[in-house]
């Protein structure tokens, strides 16, 4: 088992906690990149702008405890992402999006807490036409058992399948557990299984995971977890799908395909571009390609 600690970065303006991915870690099943975003508490007038950017052979996954996120993107998909929605964009041969706080929040100001992922698409669907799906908070499996309540996002597990459209074997899901529960994760066929502490604290194998830290376990091996506080987890894996490339905002099983992509974003979004067209409504700025 290894244990992972979310390192601070700063997006200006707001820092995270960033997981994945970890230079003796890189991937937890098909997910790439982890970070918690907040907790924060944005006083009246400040907010995030995360200006349009580029993504390619990933799907992002976009996920809220607290606050309110605009997501627009170059598909021309406008939608508020709000607490206990699971938001799935597919870049696939690419896409262009943007997080911004909503006007009115941002005049009052908000708490923001949340999760977002980047899942690594399968070889053979990483050039897929790029898509994305919202799925309201109710729309998830729930299953309780003593001490514990699972809300299953992605993926299957616990004899649920969530209604999220995925492209391969994974498994994520939000777990509620009292105080003094002993709950098993599953490691079914040869997945591997993360399981990051948002709040409380757990002990597994006898070490202690504490907030803002993930333990991975090995591929095929369960993870037995004891809450030793009452505790909000936040689980992610599946089976392996093989090594990544990854350069800031691009990932592929394909370094040629990172390259081409860095060149064709230096110019930032263009109508008619092979991969990267303009955000509608969001198109005045972009973020530029980070110097080499």
């Amino acid at each position: 088992m290894q244990i992972i600690a979310g390192r601070v970065r700063d997006l200006g303006g707001f820092s995270v906690k960033r997981v994945l991915p970890y230079a003796l870690h890189r991937m937890v099943g098909p997910f790439i990149f982890f970070d918690h975003m907040g907790p924060v508490d944005f006083p009246p007038g400040a907010g995030i702008d995360v200006r349009p950017h580029p993504h390619i052979n990933l799907a992002t996954v976009t996920y809220l405890f607290d606050g309110t996120i605009h997501h627009r993107d170059s598909l021309g998909s406008d939608q508020l992402i709000e607490p206990g929605a699971i938001n799935w964009m597919t870049a696939g041969t690419g896409i262009v999006h943007s997080e911004r706080t909503p006007p009115a929040l941002r005049e009052s100001g908000q708490k923001l807490n949340g999760i977002q992922l980047w899942v690594a698409l399968p070889q053979d669907k990483e050039e897929i036409k790029p898509s994305f799906r919202h799925h309201p908070k109710d729309a998830f499996p729930v299953i309780k058992s003593e001490g514990a309540t699972v809300k299953l996002l992605l993926g299957s597990g616990f004899k649920h399948v969530s209604p999220v459209q995925v492209l391969s074997d994974m498994i994520y899901a939000e777990i509620k557990l009292k105080a003094g529960t002993r709950f098993v994760l599953p490691a079914d066929d040869g997945r591997e299984l993360g399981a990051y502490v948002v709040e409380g604290a757990l002990s597994v194998e006898g070490e202690a995971i504490a907030p803002y830290s993930m333990c991975v376990g090995e591929p095929g091996r369960s993870l037995v977890l004891h809450a030793t506080q009452d505790s909000l987890v936040m689980v992610v894996g599946g089976r392996p799908i093989g090594s990544r490339s990854i350069y800031w905002n691009f990932v592929s099983s394909d370094p040629a395909r990172i390259e081409e992509a860095k060149k064709l974003w230096v110019r930032g979004p263009q109508f008619g571009a092979p991969r990267f067209a303009p955000i509608p409504g969001d198109d005045q700025e972009f973020i530029p390609l980070p110097a080499t």
